[in-house]
């Protein structure tokens, strides 16, 4: 299991509220990933392109 800083981690409604600015934190290395939560329950993580692209030939 991994472990998410405070930080890390979004509710579905502020990524709703915010999206843009949260894409522009990932795209910018402000933030290296984000998890979103919807229900108090971790449900997606948001990757750079380069750290997905690089998960996927590992």
């Amino acid at each position: 299991m991994v472990a998410y800083k405070r930080d890390e981690i979004v509710s579905a409604s502020d990524v709703a509220r915010g999206f843009s600015t949260i894409l522009n934190n990932i795209v910018n290395h402000t933030s290296n990933r984000l998890a979103i939560s919807r229900n108090n329950k971790l449900e997606v993580v948001i990757l750079d392109i380069e750290e997905y692209e690089r998960l996927q030939y590992v």
